[in-house]
Order: C-alpha cells, then structure tokens, then sequence
C-alpha cells in the first residue's frame, strides 16, 4: 500500500487551509462544493482562513451522485476562472466532483475513457491539477482515496481512479461535521463502516490493510450511534471522521458484491444515497458471502463485539441500522422492481465484483437484490 498525501487531522485543522494550498501550489482555486454545505456556513468558514486576497471561484451545483454533465460545467468554471487547482469541501460528491475536474482540466475528453473498468487508470498522468479535500460528512473517506464515482452521460456509474487524483493534503476537521443532520450522519457512516467490513472479507492478502480496517470498523461500530443521537458530541465526530478515512485507506485492497450492487444503484434517475444503499445490501451480502469468510468471522467479531458467526454478525448491522433510523428495504428507498435485472447484469461488470470473496453469477445477484427489496 502506497499512501501519496498528507492528512491534517485534528479538530481545527482547517486552520492549516492556506499552508497546504501554497505546499500544494495552488494561487487560483476553484472551490467546488454543494449548495448544502454552503446553506450550512461551512464556506463561510473556510473562507475566513483563505490566504487575503486570494481569487477563488465557488462551483456549488453538484448533485447528491455526481454527474458527467456537472463535471464539464465546473470544468469550464475552472478554466475561466484561469484557475491552477481544487479545493473540494463537503461530502463524497464534491470531492469525487473536484478530483474529476483535476483531471479533465488537464486532460482531454470524454470522461468515459478515464474509468477504471476501461482501462482508464494508464491514462491519468501527473499533468492531474492538485486537489486539497476538506470533507465535511464522514463516510466516503474520499480525501483519501484515488477514486472517484461519477454517473456519466450514458448512465453507467463508474469509478474513475488514479494516484495522481488522489488530494495533494487532506485537511480533516470534526468540528467541520459538528450538526451534520441525522439521517446524513447515519448514511455517511453507514458507508465508511461497509468500507471496513468489505475490506477485511475482500480475498485479497494485505494485513497492513486488514489492521487499518480493524481498527476503523472497531470505531465506527461504537461510535455512529452516538453521532447520530447528538450531532454536537465532537468525540463521536472525531472517532467516525477517522474511521471513514481509514475505511478509504484499506479499501485499496477491493471491495465487494455490497459496492458492485450499489454502484449502479446509484446511477438511477432516482436520487439514491450510497451509503443509505450500502446499509441495506450489506446484511444479505454478508450471508452470501457466509462461506467464504469464515476465516475473517473473528477479526469481524472481536471488533463489534459479536459472535463469530456471519448471520448473527449481519442481523447485528441491519439491527444498528433500524436504530439509527436507515430504511431496510430498498423498496423503501424508491428502488423500482422492474430494474433489478438490469442492476445484476451491470453488477456483474463492475470491478469490485472481482473482489468479493464469494464470485456470485448473474442470477445470485438478482436473488441478492430482490431479497433486500422485499426484506427477506
């Protein structure tokens, strides 16, 4: 495992925004961010640290999954704004937005030919613009990460992956989530803890990766509920806002059949929540996957603090998931029957399909699906 950037970590570590733009060579940003974290004042806060005089141009219309077309919009924002970098500040969707613009702002088009599943990864050069993430949910650990999921223009939601795209600096602030609704705090967190529990069943050998998604899954395990309950416990904040990036740090060593699935889910016209969708396929994936993971039932177990046992462990998280007050069904959440078909066939082509410990066929997956959109 190669980590490429440094993390700033520490409540009022956004503090340190200017000294890592200038590391970072970045005089002209384009901030991309999403009209929520502005509605918020966390812009407002931000800027309050900017260097004087700095000129900054804000792109703030990302979508909840972002898109192809939102990336040539703020592509074009950067460019006339004659800028030489990125700041992303917000959630997953503002940063994965930001590194796609990193890369399309120094490398032609289309978006498409970049996507890992195309070979896309040989393409990406170093010419990428810098990106700094300030993240402001915890859950994706996209600060992070090399990867960003974009839904293109034909529909398909693909990752678009690369060291150069990963943030120069990751600037990680839990006073940045401090009030982060509840139903957000527990999609967001939902997903970093999917990040840790695929990681570890992924069948791929890398204990420096397993060690980090222990400990990562060990925190968010005891920590979401208490974020979700209080927004203003700063020491849930903090230890969910480590367990997202560590989540992201270990997943370089493949996901699953959780995030195959919920890939394509997420390129529906319907606006899905990828953390809210990883928290209703992970239980029935972990009973897919029974069989094959009896050797990681302990590393699970000692870190939820369960028994060693894949349907007892998977009744655990859909348990903590009601609790938190996450949907169970993906029919609660607007999936419409008739597409899943079409949701197994693209599961089938998505790369962390390669990495679930239990190779599923077409035909699983759609049991998969129809299961939890029934709740069976």
């Amino acid at each position: 495992m190669t980590y490429l950037n440094r993390v700033q970590f520490a409540r009022g570590a956004v503090a340190c925004l200017a000294e890592e733009l200038a590391l970072a060579g970045i005089a002209r940003p384009l901030l991309v961010t999403d009209r929520g974290v502005i509605a918020a004042g966390l812009l407002d806060r931000l800027r309050a640290v900017l260097p004087d005089g700095m000129a900054v141009a804000v792109f703030d219309d990302v979508p909840p999954n972002p898109t192809e077309a939102a990336v040539l919009a703020a592509v074009k924002a950067y460019k006339d704004h004659r800028a030489d970098g990125v700041i992303g500040l917000g959630g997953g969707s503002p940063l994965d937005l930001a590194k796609a613009v990193a890369l399309l702002a120094t490398h032609d088009g289309p978006l498409s030919q970049y996507a890992v599943i195309e070979g896309g990864l040989a393409r990406i050069t170093a010419r990428a613009a810098p990106v700094v993430a300030v993240p402001t949910t915890s859950g994706t650990g996209s600060e992070v990460s090399r990867g960003a999921l974009i839904v293109l223009g034909d529909g398909r939601k693909l990752s678009i992956g690369s060291p150069h795209l990963i943030p120069r600096a990751a600037i990680c602030d839990p006073e940045m989530t401090l009030g982060l609704p509840p139903m957000l705090t527990a999609g967001t967190g939902m997903d970093a803890l999917a990040h840790c529990v695929e990681t570890l069943c992924s069948p791929r050998m890398n204990p420096i990766a397993d060690a980090i998604a222990r400990d990562g899954l060990a925190r968010a395990w005891m920590a979401l509920p208490r974020a979700v309950a209080d927004g203003s416990d700063v020491t849930a904040r903090e230890a969910m806002m480590l367990a997202s990036m560590q989540g992201a740090l270990a997943f370089q060593k493949g996901l699953g059949a959780v995030h195959a699935l919920s890939h394509p889910l997420g390129g529906l016209s319907v606006p899905l929540h990828h953390g809210t969708l990883n928290a209703v396929l992970l239980p029935h994936v972990l009973r897919f996957n029974a069989s094959a993971i009896e050797g990681v039932l302990p590393l699970l177990a000692a870190a939820m603090d369960e028994p060693a046992d894949a349907g007892l462990i998977a009744d655990a998280i859909a348990e903590l998931s009601r609790a938190i007050g996450l949907p169970a069904t993906l029919g609660e959440i607007g999936v419409p029957a008739d597409i899943l078909p079409a949701i197994a066939d693209a599961a089938m082509l998505d790369h962390h399909h390669l990495t679930n410990p239990r190779r599923a066929t077409r035909d699983e997956y759609l049991a998969l699906l129809r299961a939890a959109h029934a709740g069976d």
